[in-house]
C-alpha cells in the first residue's frame, strides 16, 4: 500500500481532520508531521465530536498506529491533557507513539511567545501564544530539548541547566521578568517524562516496518500551505513547514515513498490571525459564511476571516506542493447562495496579475478579480454521489479544478464521515 500526504492548501482550517479520519479506516499508520498545539482538527464520528490538537486524527481506529512525528513541537502538559480527555471518552491510546526526536515546548517558550508578541505592538503576527515559534527557533538554534531527552534524567538536567541560564538572562534583562526555577522546571518535566515514556519511541522504525509490509501510511498536515515560513505570507506565517516537502522532514519518510499528495481546500477561504487575505469579505456575506459554518478556531476560539475561493492562491499552493488531487470541503455551506464568486486574478497597482506575490505589501494592495457563477440553492447534505449534485454545484467544482489544474478526488457536504462524496480514486 502507498503513502498519502494530506496537506492543507489554504490558510489552515480546511477540514483536514475529517478527511484523515475518513481515510484512516484503511490506514495502518497516521503520522502528524508539523505544527504543535497551536493547530487543531475537529473530528465528528459515531463516538462524538472531538477537537484534537496534537494527537493524529486516526486515533479513533483501534488498528491504526498514530505517530506524533519529529516535526511537531510538543507541549507535554497539553498532550497529557488531550490524552486524558479522549481516554475518558472511551478512546484507546495504546497505539499512540511520540517521536523521540520531537522538540518540546518549555515554560520559557510560552513566556517569550507572549512577550515577543506584545513587543511587536501594532505589528503583532497574531500567534496563538502557545510557544510554538520560540520552540522552533530554538530547534534551529540548536538550543532545543527533545522528547527523548526526558528518558535520561541526568542528561536532561545537564541540558536544561545550560539552556535555562541563557533563557533566564533574556527573560530578566530584556523583558524584566522573573527567572524560572531550574528545580521546578526539571521536576515538572521529569513527571511529564514518566507519564509519556511508554509512548516515546524511534518512530521512523515503526513507519519503515509498515512500509515494508506495504501498509497504507497517511501523513497528516497541520495548518495550511499559505502559512509556510518560506512560501506563505511571511512573516504572518507559522514556524514549521505544512507543505508536502515538510511531510517528509517531519515524519522521517523518504520523498520517494510518497505516492499521492492530497490538497485539502475549503469551497471558500478562511484565515485566522493577521496577514493579507485578498478575498476577505468584511460584510454580511462574510458574516453569513462564518456563522453558517461555525468558523471559529478549534484551538483558540477566534473568529475566522471568511472570503470567496481564491484560485490564484490555490494555483500557487498546488504548484509548490505538487498536489495529485484535491478534496473540497464545506461545499454545503454555499448551498443557499444565489450566486458565487471565484477569484481568478488580482488587480495590483492598476495591472491584472495571475500570480501570488512574495511581498506582503504587494499582496495587501491586491484586489480580487472575480468570476461569478450561479448558485444551486438546494441542500446537498444528503447527497452521496457526484452525479446527484445539482448541475450548478458540479459546475462550481469543475471550475475550481480547471483554475487550479488539480483534479477533484473528494467532495465533503457535511461534517459527518458519511457526508463525503468520492469523485475519483485518490490513487
Amino acid at each position: 500500500m502507498p503513502v498519502i500526504a494530506i496537506i492543507g492548501a489554504q490558510w489552515g482550517d480546511e477540514g483536514k481532520g475529517k478527511v484523515i479520519d475518513q481515510l484512516a479506516e484503511k490506514a495502518k499508520v497516521v503520522v502528524r508531521f508539523s505544527g504543535g498545539d497551536n493547530a487543531g482538527h475537529t473530528v465528528i464520528n459515531p463516538q462524538g465530536k472531538f477537537a484534537l490538537h496534537l494527537i493524529p486524527s486516526g486515533i479513533f481506529y483501534p488498528e491504526t498506529t498514530c505517530i506524533i512525528g519529529n516535526g511537531v513541537a510538543i507541549n507535554p502538559a497539553a498532550l497529557i491533557d488531550e490524552i486524558d480527555q479522549i481516554i475518558r471518552r472511551g478512546v484507546d491510546t495504546s497505539r499512540l507513539l511520540i517521536s523521540d526526536r520531537a522538540h518540546l515546548i518549555m515554560p520559557y517558550h510560552l513566556l517569550l511567545d507572549g512577550m515577543e508578541e506584545e513587543a511587536r505592538g501594532g505589528q503583532a503576527i497574531g500567534t496563538t501564544r502557545k510557544g510554538i515559534g520560540p520552540a522552533f527557533a530554538d530547534k534551529a538554534a540548536r538550543l532545543g530539548i527533545r522528547a527523548g531527552d526526558l528518558l535520561d534524567k541526568k542528561a536532561f538536567l545537564d541540558r536544561l541547566r545550560s539552556v535555562l541560564g541563557y533563557k533566564n538572562a533574556i527573560l530578566t534583562k530584556l523583558y524584566g521578568a522573573s527567572p524560572l526555577s531550574l528545580d521546578e522546571v526539571y521536576h515538572q518535566y521529569c513527571q511529564y517524562g514518566e507519564r509519556l515514556a511508554p509512548y516515546i519511541k524511534d518512530t521512523t522504525l515503526v513507519a519503515e516496518e509498515a512500509l515494508a509490509r506495504k501498509e497504507l501510511v497517511l501523513l497528516e498536515g497541520a495548518q495550511g500551505s499559505l502559512l509556510d515560513p518560506d512560501f506563505g505570507t511571511y512573516p504572518y506565517a507559522t514556524s514549521s513547514s505544512p507543505l508536502a516537502g515538510g511531510a517528509c522532514l517531519g515524519s522521517g519518510i523518504s520523498p520517494t515513498k510518497i505516492n499521492a499528495i492530497l490538497g485539502i481546500f475549503k469551497a471558500y477561504c478562511t484565515r485566522v490571525g493577521a496577514g493579507p487575505m485578498p478575498t476577505e469579505l468584511k460584510d454580511k456575506t462574510g458574516d453569513l459564511i462564518r456563522e453558517r459554518a461555525g468558523e471559529y478556531g478549534t484551538t483558540t476560539g477566534r473568529a475566522r476571516r471568511c472570503g470567496w475561493f481564491d484560485a490564484v492562491a490555490a494555483r500557487f499552493s498546488t504548484r509548490i506542493n505538487g498536489f495529485t488531487g484535491m478534496a473540497i470541503t464545506r461545499l454545503d455551506i454555499l448551498d443557499s447562495f444565489p450566486s458565487l464568486k471565484i477569484c481568478t486574478g488580482y488587480k495590483l497597482d492598476g495591472e491584472t496579475i495571475n500570480y501570488f506575490p512574495q511581498s506582503i505589501a504587494a499582496l495587501d494592495r491586491c484586489k480580487p478579480v472575480y468570476e461569478e457563477l450561479p448558485g444551486w440553492q438546494v441542500s446537498t447534505t444528503h447527497i452521496r454521489r457526484f452525479e446527484d449534485l445539482p448541475p450548478q454545484a458540479r459546475q462550481y467544482i469543475s471550475r475550481l479544478t480547471e483554475l487550479t489544474s488539480c483534479p477533484a478526488k473528494l467532495v465533503c457536504v457535511g461534517p459527518e464521515r458519511e457526508q463525503t462524496i468520492e469523485v475519483s480514486p485518490i490513487l
